[in-house]
């Protein structure tokens, strides 16, 4: 199976990730589905599995995801054969999604995940999202510290909202990848020239949300032109939105969320669909949710 490259490190994986956050937040599954989830993701192929400590009901249950994929993957015996992505950088008070890029937070965040996942060092930390208070530099730099002390070894963006923040965190350290919300719905990352400079750095984009979460599932299952394409190349309406990311440059890596077997197993499967160009343009052109 095809694998990419992660920024220049040497990781390559396979190019449909397991974005796992579903496995843990409100409505999770049980244990054992989620197991059988990740156990279907690593049947299949995959071995990229992007977490974050606050994939979780609230604060007292920091680090579920974590702690699950490392028990699945123990109980399999794949550890060695997964690469591991997380994030630190939010809180979740009361179940909300709470911003803190405090350097000390970030600390914390990181080594409670060093053990969440039995690991020494974590392959790709990711800063959640950048704090407005307090800027991007002092949670960056905090990273670094990290990494240099071999607790994470490289260092992702999420959640950026624009090509400058990306351009002045490469003017303090190198950055392998960038992970943002991004599907045929809602495409800003293609308009204001982020997913592009990635490709130009060799920098690995991560689109979460692939398939444009609940909004994009109901859009997706009224589209005509989905419908159309996938009965061309005899698959899902959402391993179409799959392989048009994939087609879109070779440094993209889309993470697919899933709560069922079922739905990783379809996601893998867009791995085998190669969209004509005049289908990928169709999809270009399908008009952004507003």
């Amino acid at each position: 199976m095809s694998q990419r490259e992660i920024n220049g490190t040497g990781i390559r994986v396979v190019p449909v990730g397991l974005g796992a956050m579903p496995l843990s937040i409100q409505g999770r599954p049980s244990e054992e589905q989620a197991f059988q989830v990740i156990e279907t993701f690593l049947a299949e192929g995959g071995n990229f599995i992007d977490t974050a400590n606050v994939y979780c009901l609230d604060d007292s249950d920091i680090g579920h995801n974590e702690r699950l994929i490392a028990k699945v993957l123990d109980q399999l015996g794949k550890r060695d054969q997964v690469v591991i992505a997380t994030k630190g950088g939010l809180r979740r008070p009361g179940g909300e999604w709470v911003i803190d890029g405090d350097p000390k937070f970030l600390r914390e965040s990181c080594e409670r995940s060093l053990k969440d996942l039995k690991t020494d060092c974590i392959e790709l930390y990711q800063l959640h999202a950048v704090d407005p208070n307090i800027g991007l530099l002092p949670s960056l730099e905090e990273l670094i510290k990290l990494r240099d002390e071999g607790k994470i070894r490289h260092i992702g963006l999420s959640n950026i909202t624009s090509l400058d923040i990306l351009q002045a965190a490469l003017d303090h350290a190198p950055i392998v990848s960038v992970q943002n919300r991004c599907n045929p719905f809602e495409k800003q990352d293609f308009a204001n020239g982020v997913i592009d400079y990635c490709g130009l750095k060799g920098i690995t984009y991560i689109p979460h949300s692939p398939v444009g979460g609940h909004y994009g599932h109901v859009r997706l299952g009224h589209s005509e032109l989905f419908e159309r394409l996938a009965e061309k190349y005899r698959s899902s309406r959402y391993g179409i939105a799959l392989a048009w990311l994939l087609a879109k440059g070779e440094h993209i890596i889309p993470i697919p969320g899933a709560s069922k077997p079922t739905s990783i197993a379809d996601s893998m499967r867009a791995l085998h669909v190669h969209l004509d160009p005049e289908d990928v343009r169709a999809i270009d052109n399908i008009p952004e949710l507003r």
